[in-house]
């Protein structure tokens, strides 16, 4: 159905304007969430729709619909938009090139997951979690599959599918008056999530945050678990964005070749990982995937761009020109994100040391200086290797672009969250300050 869809929005623009792209995306998603313990929002819902984008005498005009009967009307809207717009000789879409394949991005078990199924994986976590002893004050699932085609006049034509499971869950345990919260996610391509098991860590992460003591003010060495690495590392990626170097807004602009991290660490945006979230033969605007060493032994060596911004700036586009459904044109935006490390240090290896498994204000970090002041969530004391007592309030400061150039991976399980595929992260000598 996609391909007439297609076929019927080409006949309208193609003797109309100079250039057209036609983006077709459906999406099919389950998504289930409770409140505390009662399920409260439950929702299968199918769309389909089309996104055109023309060029016209050098501008560019876009108009969507999701109603099938009004694709000529769209067609037309988005060529009547370009006299919205200003002349840019930088407008343009992908060319052929060979399409790769992409591994492990789709689930049949999608094609017979029903409602009910969904309903009882959600509501065993719960009940796992309320049998391990805590309340639950939140949880969700979503289950989607997405189907997109993207063509256009310069005869790009590639269709793309696949799937996507997720599952959260939040806690809140009180005992002898102390109030204890705890929250994990996980998602993956596959249904082959472990709601029973992210119960149980999350559980056992709020009874072991009881009975909290304060720490000290001092330089410690801070292993950043998964959520506390992702939240400060939005900032740091933020500098990669072709957009935001070229308006200046990076602090990265003008340093490629320079060294602005740990030279163990290798930075690949890499659309093409097996099984990764953000995993496609091509980007939102059909540019093949391909893979971008931003970080290379810690020296900077490229930006991300999409078409628009490259041809501005004189490169080629790293296929990161992203859209998020047939709503919007493409924005500059990472895949997946993967963090690698040369050498990694063990838990043991830390004398004195402070572990975050989250914080608590990173969106409020300086996004061109990197500066941040954070607060600790479920922090612990690391002691002579090992985890001790559950940390009171403190909060965390620092630079981010700073702490990228000692940053060091730590011994533990690659994970994907987000964007970002990493181990948790080693940070010496950042400033802690305790809070009674």
């Amino acid at each position: 159905m996609i391909y007439e869809l297609a076929e019927i929005a080409k006949k309208e623009v193609e003797n109309n304007c100079d250039a057209y792209e036609i983006y077709i995306d459906e999406s099919n998603v389950i998504q289930l969430d409770s409140l505390k313990e009662e399920l409260n929002f439950a929702k299968e819902e199918i769309e389909l729709g089309v996104g055109i984008r023309v060029l016209k005498d050098k501008k560019q005009g876009f108009a969507f619909t999701s109603d099938l009967d009004k694709i000529a009307q769209t067609a037309a809207q988005a060529i009547e938009n370009t006299k919205l717009t200003k002349i840019d000789e930088n407008y343009a879409f992908a060319e052929v090139e060979k399409v790769p394949t992409v591994d492990k991005v789709y689930d049949k078990k999608y094609d017979d997951l029903s409602l009910d199924e969904s309903v009882e994986f959600l509501k065993t976590t719960i009940d796992t979690a309320i049998d391990s002893g805590c309340d639950v004050t939140g949880s969700g699932f979503t289950a989607s599959r997405g189907k997109s085609l993207i063509i256009n006049s310069n005869g790009v034509s590639i269709e793309d599918e696949g799937t996507g499971f997720g599952i959260g869950l939040s806690v809140m345990l009180e005992k002898e008056g102390e109030v204890a919260t705890a929250y994990n996610s996980q998602s993956s391509r596959f249904f082959d999530l472990d709601g029973e098991k992210i119960a149980h860590e999350v559980c056992e992460l709020a009874k072991s945050s009881l009975k909290t003591k304060p720490v000290e003010t001092g330089d410690y060495d801070v292993v950043l678990d998964y959520y506390a690495a992702t939240g400060l590392l939005h900032t740091f990626i933020g500098a990669f964005n072709g957009e935001n170097v070229m308006r200046g807004r990076s602090i990265l602009k003008d340093k490629i070749g320079s060294e602005i991290a740990n030279p163990t660490l290798t930075l690949t945006d890499n659309p093409l990982l097996e099984k990764g979230m953000a995993t496609a033969k091509c980007d939102g605007e059909g540019s093949v995937s391909k893979k971008t060493d931003l970080i290379k032994d810690g020296t900077l060596n490229s930006f991300i761009y999409d078409i628009y911004t490259a041809n501005k700036e004189g490169v080629k586009t790293t296929s990161n020109g992203l859209r998020g459904s047939y709503l919007t044109t493409p924005m500059i935006s990472p895949t997946n994100l993967e963090f690698k490390f040369s050498e990694m240090k063990d838990l043991s290896e830390i004398d004195k040391g402070v572990l975050t498994t989250s914080v608590l204000g990173a969106h409020t970090a300086n996004p061109i200086s990197g500066d941040f002041s954070v607060e600790a969530s479920n922090a612990f004391k690391i002691e002579n290797g090992e985890l001790t007592e559950p940390i009171n309030k403190a909060m965390i400061s620092g630079n981010v672009f700073e702490i990228m150039k000692k940053v060091e991976g730590l011994k533990s399980e690659i994970k994907q969250y987000g964007s970002f595929i990493i181990p948790k992260l080693l940070v010496h000598d950042l400033r802690v300050v305790g809070q009674n």
